[in-house]
């Protein structure tokens, strides 16, 4: 595979115009003091998924004044671009999430977020934890300089900035499966689709991808497990529902350690929330458990899930209990294109150098760009925010994180390029 890959990518090479256009280079680089100030303007005013108002409102106002085709309030907040070139061909679709997460910002930036807000019922602060920001004003440049350089596109490039990202509030719907269904890769009708994510453990100036499963699907699974209360002195004349918990927990581990293949693709069942109980000597008459899966097969997501539905009751009804277990898919598997992936990778080498372009393995952290992916060819990769030199870089989704802004003008250049050679292949 790694040699029918790499043949393929070679050929393919030889076959795109990835040189950079002289003009098309000069745009971006003028272009990236704006790209700064866009994103330090979204890290400063950060809003949450389906409540991007003002996001959306800037994202707008800078399409329209390129002359581009804009459709706003799509999936609630989305706003989507249309530019065509030149001449009438393909269609390629660039994608960037827009919304902020529910975190209180530490770190001491002049541009560091100060707004709070109410989240479920807990105020908290709002911060862009995930580089969504970087990823906004890198896709509002690459609009930009296309729409200076649309002679050197042989088709149409639908710009999609997409909320919810991080899921909608519970009880709504949002996200990259809204807009699909509300018509996001029609009219026109979209041939190959492509994103990127910012890391903060990436060195400024890489880029990192992985051809099939790249990220992970990703289910929320809900356990209520009925007991019989009693009196914590006395469990024999009970049923304990903790315990019941705890042997669910212990079992489902099995289906990871002993029945999924892991020399094919990681896989993760994860626990995170167990609700028993009210006092120290009550022995409560049930519990809930709320965890996710992650998979990066087909077959071994079916198999995991299947096993769960079998386990969990089993294990209760052992124990003289009974349990249920419910699933919500958040995320599809994360899979770039095979063809599409060897097609452009040689587009991503030219513009960063081969030396920077790093193939790796799959992260089990979920992306709803899969659903875009489901529908059409894509191909999602990695783009390098972290300072050089930094030995310590904090993980996304939390209050220390932080992107070098550096790092975007790269991303700037690749969506550009990706778009130009895709749509003159």
């Amino acid at each position: 595979m790694k040699i029918l890959f790499t043949s393929l990518g070679l050929l393919c090479f030889m076959n795109l115009f990835s040189q950079m256009d002289a003009q098309l280079l000069k745009d971006i680089e003028s272009i990236e003091e704006k790209v700064i100030d866009w994103r330090q303007h979204f890290h400063q005013n950060p809003e949450l998924s389906n409540r991007e108002f003002k996001t959306s409102e800037k994202i707008a106002e800078h399409l329209r004044s390129l002359g581009l085709e804009v459709e706003t309030g799509v999936a609630h907040t989305g706003v989507v671009g249309i530019l065509k070139g030149k001449e009438t061909g393909k269609v390629v679709a660039l994608r960037a999430d827009i919304d902020a997460l529910p975190v209180t910002e530490r770190n001491d930036l002049p541009f560091k977020s100060k707004v709070v807000t109410e989240f479920l019922g807990t105020k908290t602060g709002v911060m862009h934890a995930c580089g969504h920001d970087t990823h906004t004003a890198i896709l509002m440049g690459v609009a930009e300089v296309l729409s200076e350089n649309k002679d050197l596109l042989n088709g149409t490039v639908k710009f999609i900035f997409q909320p919810a990202e991080e899921g909608p509030p519970p009880g709504e719907k949002g996200g990259a499966s809204l807009m699909i269904s509300e018509g996001v890769l029609e009219n026109p009708e979209v041939d190959a689709i492509f994103g990127l994510h910012i890391n903060s453990s990436t060195p400024v100036g890489t880029i990192r991808y992985k051809p099939g499963g790249t990220m992970a699907a990703v289910e929320r699974f809900v356990i209520n497990v009925k007991g019989k209360g009693t009196h914590g002195s006395a469990p024999w004349t009970g049923v304990d529902p903790i315990l019941i918990s705890a042997k669910i927990i212990d079992g489902l581990q099995t289906i990871i350690s002993r029945e999924a293949k892991l020399v094919d693709e990681p896989a993760v069942i994860t626990v995170g929330k167990i609700t028993a109980g009210t006092r120290f000597n009550i022995i409560p008459e049930s519990s809930e458990m709320i965890g996710t899966v992650r998979t990066l097969d087909p077959e071994m997501r079916t198999m995991v899930i299947k096993r769960m539905n079998e386990m969990v009751p089993a294990i209760a009804k052992a124990y003289g209990g009974d349990a249920e277990i419910s699933f919500q898919n958040n995320t599809a598997i994360t899979y770039n294109d095979l063809e599409l992936t060897a097609e452009m990778l040689p587009t991503l080498q030219n513009i960063a150098g081969a030396e920077h372009v790093e193939l790796v393995k799959a992260t089990t952290g979920g992306e709803d760009f899969s659903f875009f992916q489901e529908k059409v060819p894509g191909f999602y990769f990695f783009l390098g925010g972290m300072t050089p030199g930094n030995t310590t870089p904090y993980p996304h989704h939390t209050p220390d994180f932080m992107i070098d802004d550096e790092g975007m003008l790269l991303g700037v250049k690749s969506l550009s390029q990706l778009a130009i050679d895709y749509l003159n292949k």
